[in-house]
């Protein structure tokens, strides 16, 4: 019998859905090595009362399953590809993109409200500086609200009446068959999905010759293409800092085509536009939509993050 391929994975529902779906795909390929799911606790994981915006570093989601796999301990890890890195760890690799899941924002809310209902000075809840942003630029009224947790957990706390309303990432909710719970999506002219988000990436070790060729079965190139062309984009931007920046990419017929916005944090500037090319130049199309919305608006954004940061409320 040959040796089992060991997938590091976080231990939420979300997490432990996306290295099981990754686990069933690998059982499915013809003549597969048995798969076992290592669960290791992150940053991320431990540190629940404090804003990740707040958090020095970066990776806070991944660092752990990474050095597991450089450790010898894990082959692979799966992560939500939105989480990774967009420079990783010397001798690891992406070695598949899955097919992307719905890559929309979600509503989820109190009994009676929507998206258009929402009333004048509605807590909102979310974790995530673009969301707060961008949500604060659509309706300066809102009272944004930090709220960390799994999504059980977001959702237990909405319904204990601690906000009117919370916005979470599709894909997550659909995969762990809470779709029914999602009262509205968010538009992308209001909220343009976080880089990559719905896709789900698999990481290994780069000259692993065992693992490699099963991992890469289960790659889908659209996607792929699409979220290396937002990867490169965010990797040009954030100049170490976190951004409230949303991208999304689209491959059809050889072409991509990405759509990009980024927003002061307060909401007070915003700046978006878009680039379209031959999807082989993914990377190189994303750097030019980073460098068009950084002359057009970007770099103030980028300076006044820089400055909140100078004043001790640490986003990077």
């Amino acid at each position: 019998m040959s040796e089992a391929v060991r997938i590091g994975t976080r231990g939420s529902a979300l997490a432990l859905w996306q290295a099981e779906h990754v686990a069933a795909r690998l059982r499915s390929l013809p003549g597969s090595p048995p798969v076992e799911l290592v669960t290791i606790q992150t940053e991320g994981d431990k540190i629940q009362d404090v804003p990740l915006s707040k958090l020095p570093g970066k990776a806070f989601f991944t660092k752990e399953l990474e050095q597991a796999i450089l450790d010898g301990r894990t082959d692979l890890a799966v992560h939500s590809l939105k989480d990774v890195a967009t420079s990783m760890p010397e001798g690891l690799t992406l070695g598949a993109i899955l097919e992307r899941e719905d890559p929309r924002d979600a509503l989820v809310a109190r009994p009676g409200l929507a998206l258009e209902t929402l009333p004048e000075g509605a807590r909102v809840g979310t974790s995530s500086l673009r969301r707060a942003a961008f949500l604060r630029r659509w309706r300066p009224d809102l009272e944004v609200l930090d709220l960390r947790g799994n999504v059980p957990t977001r959702l237990r706390r909405l319904d204990e009446g601690g906000y009117d309303a919370i916005v979470l990432a599709a894909a997550g909710l659909k995969r762990l068959g809470l779709e029914a719970r999602i009262i509205d999506y968010l538009p992308f002219h209001v909220l343009l999905p976080a880089v990559s988000q719905g896709a789900i990436a698999v990481q290994i070790r780069a000259a692993d010759e065992r693992i490699g060729p099963w991992v890469g079965r289960l790659n889908h190139e659209p996607t792929r293409l699409a979220t290396a062309g937002e990867r490169s984009l965010l990797r040009e931007v954030e100049g170490g800092c976190q951004v409230p920046l949303g991208a999304y990419g689209v491959v059809s017929d050889g072409r991509l085509e990405i759509s990009a916005a980024m927003a002061a944090l307060d909401g007070s500037i915003s700046v978006s536009g878009s680039i379209e090319g031959s999807a082989a130049d993914a990377v190189m199309l994303g750097r030019g939509l980073a460098s068009d919305l950084m002359a057009r608006g970007g770099a103030a954004v980028m300076a006044g993050i820089r400055g909140v940061l100078d004043g001790g409320d640490r986003r990077a």
